[in-house]
């Protein structure tokens, strides 16, 4: 029987908000309003975006380098006010997770490692400010945010079946396998997206006009580049963006194989609706992704391509659980 103690509705409620905050964190990055305020945690100076034409005034006197774009503005304050809530939300789970450690049904670790997280992704949300959007911290951000989403899902499930330990098998091994290899794939996407590599290739299957176009590894893995100090747009050269690009592809290709494994033996084994579930989200994203390419990033498919992605890697943490519990069963 599930016990609905408060702190079980408040991850569900957390899982939901942090799903907001991936959300907005995309669209965001797709709007090109990573830097639509020059200071951190401030905006100009102010804690919300400078409007009338004095607060205006006094922000581009005091940034003359980067005068107000209340349409970039926005969208990061907003991001960064959904962020801080979820940041109370969580130091909310981890001290009910102090105040009822001495019960067998509340896990303690995987708050306190959720905590220590969040504290990490505000000073990466700081960083990718004060580094000008370097690709490694919004990289960074990016997996930070996936993870904590994940993390969240887990802690929810854990508090929804009593904490119950989990036991090895084949097929809940092979599913860790496979939420391993998106994950990765995860990162791949968080690499094409903070160097602006989403669009080099317009054409598919081929990239450029082929199957394996000149490729640069050493360049498409530059972490910064001396003298650079704003990475708006990019800074890296077409052979290297390119072959980030195509590695995506490549990774697209390798973990849609295996979530299809994963989804037969799934079926094999009876669980057919999680199979049928991995399925059609995993469809979903690759037509979203095989549509950011055609149709060149528009916004709103590019912001369900990352949706759709953290989507994936929730179903696969629910299957990782859900198949241990089954075993415990």
């Amino acid at each position: 029987m599930v016990k609905h103690t408060f702190s079980y509705r408040l991850a569900l409620f957390a899982v939901g908000f942090a799903a907001v905050v991936v959300l907005l964190g995309a669209y965001t990055r797709l709007v090109d309003a990573g830097l639509g305020c020059p200071d951190w945690p401030t905006c100009y100076g102010f804690f919300d975006v400078p409007q009338t034409q004095e607060e205006i005034a006094i922000a581009e006197a005091a940034f003359p380098h980067a005068p107000v774009e209340t349409h970039k503005a926005w969208p990061e304050m907003i991001h960064r006010y959904f962020a801080g809530t979820l940041g109370l939300l969580i130091l909310a789970l981890a001290m009910l997770a102090i105040k009822n450690r001495s019960r067998h049904d509340q896990p303690v670790l995987l708050p306190m490692l959720l905590l220590g997280l969040v504290v990490f992704q505000a000073a990466l949300g700081m960083w990718t400010v004060t580094l000008g959007l370097l690709p490694v911290v919004v990289m960074g951000h990016l997996l930070g945010g996936f993870t904590t989403l994940a993390l969240l899902l887990l802690l929810f499930l854990k508090l929804r079946d009593n904490n119950t330990p989990a036991s090895a098998s084949s097929l809940r091994n092979f599913a860790l396998l496979t939420l391993a290899i998106v994950f990765a794939q995860i990162t791949l996407g968080g690499w094409t997206s903070a160097n602006y590599a989403a669009i080099i290739c317009t054409d598919f299957p081929t990239c450029q006009g082929n199957w394996i176009p000149p490729l640069d590894f050493a360049g498409a893995f530059t972490i910064a580049t001396d003298g650079v100090n704003n990475y708006l747009g990019g800074h890296l050269d077409n052979a290297a963006r390119v072959t980030i690009h195509w590695l995506h592809r490549l990774g697209a290709l390798i973990a849609t194989l295996f979530v299809i494994m994963l989804h037969v033996r799934l079926m094999k084994a009876g669980h057919k609706k999680l199979a049928a579930w991995l399925m059609l989200v995993l469809i979903a994203q690759v037509s979203l992704g095989v549509s950011n390419v055609l149709f060149s990033l528009p916004l709103p498919v590019a912001v369900a391509h990352n949706g759709v992605a953290a989507l994936l890697l929730l179903s696969l943490v629910y299957t990782f659980h859900t198949l241990g519990q089954r075993s415990e069963r």
